[in-house]
């Protein structure tokens, strides 16, 4: 299935239980690979400054075709306390420590440490 990424943003994503936990922001791209990295989850209302933003790795996310969403297998509570950063402080995201930390918090394989398919 291909998707345009403008059709993706704003769409909820929730927990395994279909609780909200924010929603999609951006999703970011790697230019070097053309690798989806992250997706960019807002847990609050962008108009509110102290919203907070977190990078979660684009693996760690599943679609829900049916209910136009994405589901992230952690709870709220889990989610609170994931790295994140404020709208005005972004972290370097092609910092590959910074990477590692948010690979290994929500359990999954860096995409940069995964070959790349041939076509």
């Amino acid at each position: 299935m291909l998707m345009g990424a403008t059709t993706l943003a704003g769409d909820t994503i929730c927990d395994h239980d279909g609780n909200s936990l924010g929603e999609l922001k951006e999703i970011m791209l790697d230019t070097r690979t053309g690798r989806i990295a992250y997706a960019v989850l807002s847990s609050g209302s962008y108009l509110d400054p102290a919203v907070k933003l977190f990078a979660v790795p684009w693996r760690a996310l599943r679609l829900d075709p049916v209910n136009k969403r994405f589901v992230l297998d952690v709870s709220k509570a889990q989610l609170d306390s994931a790295p994140g950063f404020d709208r005005d402080h972004w972290p370097d995201l092609a910092d590959q420590a910074w990477a590692n930390q948010i690979h290994s918090y929500y359990g999954t394989t860096p995409y940069y440490d995964r070959p790349l398919q041939s076509s």
